[in-house]
């Protein structure tokens, strides 16, 4: 191979090569000046678009065309997590040469200063744009945009529900501006927004092939209290609590759970089909349809008490078939109380078969029939006469309803409590839960009522009484009420009686009061009405009245004395004046004759 002659150049300085200087037919100067205009003519505060050229985890070298590249933090790009060589990014250019003759970059400040003018554009043009979720804040998330933080609400994230926000943290992802407070900086960004358009699309191609009766695949999307949301693939549905199974439920959660794949039939739907019923019970026969077909009035049933009520109790005897056992049905009482008396949710119950309704898918149950009605020999067990322990249930102004046994009640009318005092209501004497001792005074069994008495248990202390407190007694006593119309008076024996307020005056002329103990004079005594009449005034009124009559009839006897005496000395004063006269007629006779 013939070997090229290379000439070397004729007028080389290779004088100036040694010292350095550049080998040129230019000046050093010129050359510089040349090398200068080649370049890019920058100023500093001024934002242009430079190329990154390499990048590390924490840094990134960026292009201007400028005499020296700048160095800018990796951090300042989180939000691009994408970024690489060749992209073309803002940068501020703060320095064109620091002290160490770098030239200094900011990719943030490019950002911020552009930001506001994007951000408006963005939402003009409908723009989709990326973000960097920075972290959590109530009711949302804060988001880097353009170096503006903008608010992302939690119902914007996506078209179904979050259950956990901090999964998103440090995620860059697409977004729409919604809204724009230009006074306040504010901005709010959605990620749903972008998805919703494809999804409405999905939903009138899902809407369109739905009909009664079909049935789909779903997912469970959302759990509340009232039913469970099923996504069918870009549609919702709901399942109400009632439609996801034949029994009771208190929480849909115990039928179901999230992201459950589960097959559900289509209930219906309204004209515009937005809104979906969904039932999951309607995939399986109803529980009654399974019912032992040989169950009659009158069988025996146990089952769990599933729901309670003051009128009754729910008792659930096979998955989805219950029986109401009402509260008449739980005791032979006649006293109704309240089923929560008799039972609670959960217990296991037996009870009997009262009424069944296959077509209505109804049942009655009662428990008080598996013990004997007392009712049916109360004539025997309770006869009139008889003597019983009772337990006081209620008051009424005319008396006191006392349960004998569960099932046996009876009135103490209120004059059949005491003998002796004078009650004014039932509480006067007794009290509700109390113990008392009764003998039965009638029966009346079609109205299962008996009527009682308390004071038959003791003899009849008026008969006695009668002896006793007999009109003109008197008899110390003690006076106890002080009432408009007079007092009652407490007197021996555990008797009273009662004084009208004159009968009350004492010999001093003053009011007998309350707690005094005085002597009364019985005035009245009633033993057919319980009523004894007192008057303590009485007592110094007969005295002085006696004491006046005694004078009386002294002075009387004294004036009938000085009056015999009278009558015995006027016939002799009479009869010596008629002789008188009789001797002067006869002397006028004789004169007369001569």
């Amino acid at each position: 191979m013939e070997e090229k002659q290379v000439n070397p150049v004729e007028n080389f300085d290779w004088d100036a090569y040694e010292k350095g200087d550049v080998v040129t037919g230019k000046s050093r100067e010129e050359l510089i000046e040349t090398y200068d205009r080649s370049l890019n003519t920058v100023n500093d505060k001024e934002v242009i678009e430079g190329t990154v050229i390499s990048l590390n985890k924490r840094e990134v070298v960026v292009n201007i065309g400028y005499k020296s590249d700048g160095v800018i933090s990796m951090n300042e790009f989180r939000y691009n997590p994408d970024l690489k060589v060749g992209d073309k990014v803002e940068v501020y250019i703060e320095n064109q040469e620091d002290k160490k003759g770098q030239l200094v970059l900011s990719h943030k400040k490019a950002r911020a200063t552009r930001s506001w003018d994007r951000v408006n554009a963005a939402l003009e043009n409908d723009e989709i744009i990326k973000g960097y979720i920075k972290c959590r804040t109530k009711g949302g998330m804060i988001v880097d945009v353009f170096g503006i933080e903008a608010f992302l609400p939690g119902s914007q994230i996506d078209v179904k529900p979050i259950r956990d926000y901090d999964v998103f943290v440090g995620k860059t992802m697409e977004f729409k501006v919604v809204k724009i407070n230009q006074e306040f900086k504010n901005v709010v960004v959605s990620h749903k927004a972008l998805i919703e358009a494809e999804l409405e699309q999905q939903k009138k191609e899902i809407i369109a092939k739905l009909e009664k009766g079909q049935v789909l695949e779903g997912t469970v999307k959302n759990i509340t209290s009232y039913g469970v949301f099923i996504d069918l693939g870009g549609v919702d549905g709901l399942i109400h609590i009632t439609d996801l199974s034949w029994g009771r439920v208190s929480h849909p959660e115990e039928i179901v759970s999230l992201d459950q794949k589960l097959n559900v039939v289509i209930l219906d739907f309204d004209d515009e089909k937005k809104r979906i019923a969904l039932g999951l019970k309607q995939l399986t026969p109803h529980p009654w349809d399974a019912l032992d077909p040989d169950l009659k009035v009158g069988d025996k049933v146990k089952g769990k008490v599933a729901v309670m009520a003051d009128y009754g109790a729910f008792v659930e005897i096979a998955p989805g078939v219950e029986g109401l056992i009402h509260v008449s049905e739980m005791s032979w009482s006649q006293h109704l109380r309240s089923a929560q008396d008799f039972m609670k949710v959960g217990d296991e119950v037996e009870a009997v078969v009262l009424t069944l309704d296959r077509e209505e898918r109804k049942m009655s149950l009662g428990i008080k029939q598996l013990k004997p009605d007392p009712w049916e020999s109360i004539e025997t067990k309770y006869a009139v006469g008889s003597r019983h322990q009772a337990k006081v249930r209620n008051f009424t102004n005319f008396g006191v309803f006392v349960e004998i046994e569960e099932g046996v009640e009876g009135l103490i009318h209120i004059s059949d409590l005491s003998w002796t005092k004078k009650i004014k209501h039932p509480s006067e004497f007794t009290q509700i839960g109390a113990d008392i001792e009764v003998q039965v005074l009638e029966i009346d069994k079609e109205n299962r009522r008996l009527s009682l008495g308390h004071k038959q248990l003791e003899d009849n202390p008026w008969d006695a009484f009668e002896s006793v407190f007999t009109v003109g007694s008197v008899h110390p006593g003690t006076i106890v009420d002080m009432q408009e119309k007079g007092a009652v008076v407490a007197l021996p024996y555990g008797v009273e009686g009662f004084a009208t307020p004159k009968h009350l005056v004492k010999e001093d002329g003053t009011q007998a009061q309350v707690d005094e103990k005085l002597d009364f004079k019985v005035i009245e005594f009633n033993k057919d009405a319980k009523r004894i009449i007192l008057s303590h005034s009485r007592i110094f009124e007969d005295v002085a009245k006696a004491e006046a009559h005694k004078e009386a009839s002294a002075k009387k006897a004294a004036k009938k004395a000085a009056k015999a005496a009278e009558e015995i000395a006027a016939p002799q004063v009479e009869k010596t004046t008629l002789g008188d006269i009789e001797e002067l007629a006869a002397l006028k006779e004789k004169l007369s004759g001569k």
